[in-house]
């Protein structure tokens, strides 16, 4: 028996969208994996690489919410494509101009915002064209990308000077424009592709309140907490297993690589627990939380450097296993609000947003109250994280029957 039409067409969208977006994490790893590099050639230091980390999710996380609601208005094609492009182009500026500051940073912050032009259309095409269940695989095999591409940095930053590996990035984002519109081009011509199928309300209240319905605000706060770790904390991962468990920077950027090849089976695993549970997520994401959580606090209590490492890979996977919920699950079932785009670009700004505050913080953070306070900080938000997905209502409905029982 073959391949059916809908599973061929959801694997031809799937692949497209995976090696897209593997060419969007790889390069956009490439100066958290470079760090240590570039602190020790003297092109970078700690704080620059705080403010260049900043800027770039600031103007990733504003580019999500506004090319969010566009991404609902203009074809996909148009969106990713265009955004692979200028984020490349704004990436040879930046590596050249290194040591022009202000320059840099523009050019830094521009990459980040082109780059926001991809995500939420995505999401868009392949829950508009593919049965839920196989989005659901879709948006799994790009999220696995978006792990993947902080090992995939880390080998070239363990083998290439950073400019090389810089130069790299640029030219996998260009390679990329050209090769995913020339595939949209073939997709929209066979009709694996088709645009706005699904559409919003027009009253904008209705909208709100359709998202609310869908618990839009609970994964808002997840987002939040979630995207410090998935982004802010691997971003200076590299850095932590430099100077804080006193690693050359050569063997920081092949330990970061071993670590973050594992952290990006991560979604796998969770959608993994999520089925073996019956699709129950409240379930799946307190189990998730709980993993960082304890994983955190062994970060924290043991400093042997393996051990010390092994749990923090353990603490980020929990993490990133909530954050996977939420972008191969949730943003994925919204397609019948017509606003799978703009929902996800919404999440996404406060996720970046999160971590673009984050970032700047830890980068003096570092200088001021150390490593270890640091990780204190991120073992509480996850303890956020941990009572912010607790069923609440269920909770208070059995308190509620117990009183009335024992009245």
């Amino acid at each position: 028996m073959g391949i059916s039409k809908k599973v061929r067409n959801a694997i031809f969208i799937g692949v497209l969208c995976s090696v897209s977006y593997l060419a969007v994490y790889f390069a956009r790893n490439i100066l958290s994996a470079v760090t240590p590099q570039m602190i020790e050639k003297g092109v970078l230091t700690t704080e620059f690489g705080g403010t260049l980390s900043s800027m770039f999710f600031t103007f990733y996380a504003v580019g999500q919410l506004i090319n969010g609601v566009i991404g609902d208005k203009i074809k996909a094609k148009y969106m990713i494509c265009g955004g692979l492009l200028l984020s490349g182009v704004a990436n040879i500026i930046f590596t050249h101009c290194i040591m022009e500051r202000t320059v840099a940073t523009v050019a830094y912050a521009m990459v980040g915002f082109f780059l926001s032009m991809i995500y939420g259309p995505m999401t868009k095409v392949v829950a508009e064209n593919t049965e839920p269940v196989y989005a659901t695989r879709c948006s799994l095999g790009y999220t696995f990308s978006s792990f993947f591409g902080s090992p995939l940095a880390g080998v070239f930053a363990a083998i290439l000077a950073w400019d090389s590996v810089a130069n790299i990035g640029s030219a996998a984002l260009i390679i990329m424009a050209m090769v995913c519109f020339g595939f949209f081009l073939v997709f929209e011509k066979k009709g694996i592709v088709k645009y706005n199928q699904y559409k919003a309300e027009k009253s904008g209240s209705k909208n709100i309140k359709v998202l609310i319905e869908y618990k839009i605000i609970k994964f808002s706060l997840i987002s939040i907490i979630t995207g410090v770790v998935r982004t802010a904390v691997i971003f200076w991962l590299p850095t932590y297993i430099s100077q804080y468990l006193g690693y050359s920077s050569e063997k920081a950027a092949a330990v970061f690589t071993i670590a973050t090849f594992i952290i990006s089976f991560t979604t796998f695993i969770a959608v993994f627990v999520y089925e073996r549970l019956k699709n129950n997520m409240d379930l799946t994401l307190i189990i998730m939380f709980s993993v960082a959580l304890v994983g955190f606090a062994l970060v924290y209590f043991v400093r042997m450097p393996v051990m010390n490492i092994i749990f923090m890979v353990i603490a980020v996977m929990g993490s990133n296993g909530a954050a996977a919920m939420i972008w191969s699950r949730y943003c994925p079932s919204l397609r019948d609000t017509g606003m799978v785009s703009t929902a996800t670009g919404f999440l996404d700004f406060l996720s970046y947003m999160a971590a673009a505050v984050s970032s700047s913080l830890f980068a003096n953070a570092v200088e001021g109250i150390g490593w270890k306070n640091l990780i204190l900080v991120w073992l509480g938000l996850m303890m956020i994280g941990f009572i912010t997905v607790l069923p609440h209502k269920a909770i208070l409905a059995k308190l509620k029957k117990e009183n009335a029982t024992a009245a």
